[in-house]
């Protein structure tokens, strides 16, 4: 269960007293972590000592944690290829974007269908999308990135208040690329997704690794972390677990390898390394050979979810 609270005149923020998995309340503090991108504050992690589960306790709630998106560091809201980072980002989204698509025709079995991108962001994948053939709709929390979709690709992004008035079982994929791990209400949102989908239709979830090579070498300075804005943190076993509960069978899961090089590059730089570029690199190279050795130690994992039949 989460409550809000107000420290003095600061924000509200959430306070978990129940884990949203099992539903036991045996927290213990893991580790404190820094917001590097937006306010220097600093945010405290917790596991479920019964499940172990992993979140970020004591963040803004969803009305409040805007500002910590305002920071024009935060790439994925943003369309600027000015700096290295942005580059590479760029460079790994153009190649991402065509492997996305061959793994939803093949996992899906269709050329073209009814998707649902949650969390689009600029709507570069819901363009890329829409261009091969399928019926895309979209849903995107920052006013920003929604009006830069929609006038970059004509997109019509929706505000996140619509995914509850959707249809029943109208979409054969949802997706929710690197979202999860944002959503305050969290089984609410599972509910939802489970009901939108059609019966043979795929859930494609894709998100952090907290047991990645690269989380367990940076520790509190793991850029995927990136508190307050991600507030849960999914392993490979938390996910599938998240899933079962709510009517879902894991069917695939695949590493995503280059989000070790720049979640690195992030970290080297958090740590105020010398020369964070070619230490990063290195370490995602160490990372890239981790998780070919175990995809379960990639930085980023994705995860393909179906319906349980009845």
């Amino acid at each position: 269960m989460l409550f809000c609270k107000k420290l003095g005149n600061k924000v509200n923020i959430l306070h978990i007293d129940t884990c949203p998995l099992c539903g036991k309340s045996h927290f213990v503090k893991e580790m404190t972590c820094t917001d590097h991108y937006a306010t220097g504050e600093s945010f405290d992690l917790y596991r479920c000592q019964d499940c172990g589960f992993l979140f970020t306790q004591g963040v803004p709630t969803e009305a409040e944690i805007g500002r910590y998106y305002e920071s024009p560091d935060y790439i994925s809201h943003s369309d600027t290829n000015k700096g290295l980072m942005n580059r590479i980002y760029h460079w790994v989204r153009r190649y991402m974007l065509g492997r996305k698509a061959r793994l939803i025709r093949h996992s899906s079995r269709l050329n073209k269908g009814a998707l649902l991108d949650i969390g689009t962001g600029t709507g570069y994948f819901s363009h890329f999308m829409q261009q091969k053939g399928w019926t895309v709709s979209a849903i995107e929390k920052s006013p920003q990135a929604r009006e830069f979709a929609r006038e970059h690709f004509a997109l019509d992004v929706k505000a996140p208040e619509e995914l509850a008035g959707l249809s029943d079982a109208s979409f054969d994929v949802v997706t929710l690329w690197h979202v999860m791990e944002h959503l305050e209400h969290l089984n609410e949102t599972w509910e939802i997704l489970h009901r939108i989908l059609k019966e043979r239709g795929i859930l494609i979830i894709a998100v952090p690794n907290p047991t990645s090579y690269d989380a367990q070498k940076y520790r509190e300075m793991w850029g995927a972390y990136d508190v307050p804005r991600h507030l849960w943190h999914f392993s490979p076993s938390i996910l599938q677990q998240f899933g079962a509960k709510h009517g879902f069978i894991l069917a695939e899961q695949h590493p995503m390898p280059f989000d070790a090089f720049y979640v690195s590059i992030l970290s080297e730089k958090y740590r105020k390394s010398e020369m964070p570029f070619l230490k990063g690199m290195l370490s995602g190279t160490r990372a890239w050979f981790a998780s070919a050795a175990n995809k379960e130690r990639s930085s980023s994992m994705i995860y393909v979810f179906r319906k349980k039949q009845v």
